[in-house]
């Protein structure tokens, strides 16, 4: 009875449903405590901050090209570092893997490093190795980890449940249903999320910048905060034009991967 009367009147679950979605929305609006007389006053002050970031001054190119090649080395091995660190994590997450109490610790953990905005890790690794890109990169290998072992866990999750049985059956231990049932499936997705996370740590090396930990955004800030506007939006015209072609490449990798 109850089925048939959602059934005749579906019409219903869908205006409550989307009463729910208009009254969640009107609710975060109104957190947000939006002055739109300020919002509409500042208009000039906006247009004004962007005129002054024209022309861009060519004579830092090269400026422009070295910082950008320190970010893309930090990004390079913090991805890599946090690759590494991510892969056991991951597996101790999963629960068609270990037990339970294991895999909520292994969890917990995960959690605790998301946790962490990506500038408080700059602010301490710049507090313990000093400014530069030695900071900057270990903090992108914790900032890797916190997303990197939660997309492996859930690659690894779906890995078919009857491959795993089958090797249990035939008395595999633990590793080697790791090694040989879940490594040969998760690896191509688990490559595609890596190239994702490399392409975005070079935009993520350059918000670190904002602290001192090295790259493009190091002196894209202190251009900023130099009032050399024209110049910072040359650092910002190299970062966005590199970060398009590697986008494209890794795009095009994540594809075949996941293809083969």
């Amino acid at each position: 009875m109850k089925h048939k009367f959602w059934k005749n009147y579906r019409w219903l679950g869908y205006f409550l449903i989307s009463l729910v979605i208009f009254l969640l929305y009107g609710w975060a609006l109104q957190g947000l405590n939006l002055n739109f007389p300020i919002l509409r006053d500042s208009l000039p002050h906006i247009t004004d901050f962007f005129w002054r970031l024209f022309p861009p001054d060519l004579t830092v190119v090269d400026i422009a090209i070295d910082a950008l090649l320190e970010t893309i080395q930090m990004s390079l091995w913090g991805t890599t570092i946090g690759a590494i660190l991510s892969l056991p994590l991951a597996i101790l997450s999963s629960r068609n893997l270990v037990p339970f109490w294991l895999r909520w610790f292994a969890n917990l953990l995960q959690n605790l490093i998301r946790s962490i905005p990506s500038l408080v890790l700059g602010l301490f690794f710049v507090a313990a190795t000093g400014l530069g890109a030695p900071a900057g990169t270990l903090a992108l290998s914790i900032y890797t980890v916190g997303y990197l072992a939660k997309l492996y866990q859930q690659a690894i999750e779906s890995v078919e449940a009857q491959s795993l049985e089958s090797l249990r059956v035939t008395g595999a231990s633990w590793l080697q249903i790791a090694q040989y049932g879940v490594l040969p499936q998760v690896l191509p997705l688990g490559l595609g999320y890596t190239l994702w996370m490399f392409e975005y740590n070079i935009r993520a090396a350059s918000v670190l910048g904002v602290v001192g930990a090295g790259g493009i955004g190091f002196k894209l800030v202190s251009y900023l905060q130099g009032f050399e506007y024209t110049k910072a939006t040359t650092m910002m015209l190299v970062l966005v034009i590199v970060v398009s072609v590697i986008d494209a490449l890794s795009s095009q990798l994540r594809h075949r991967l996941e293809a083969s």
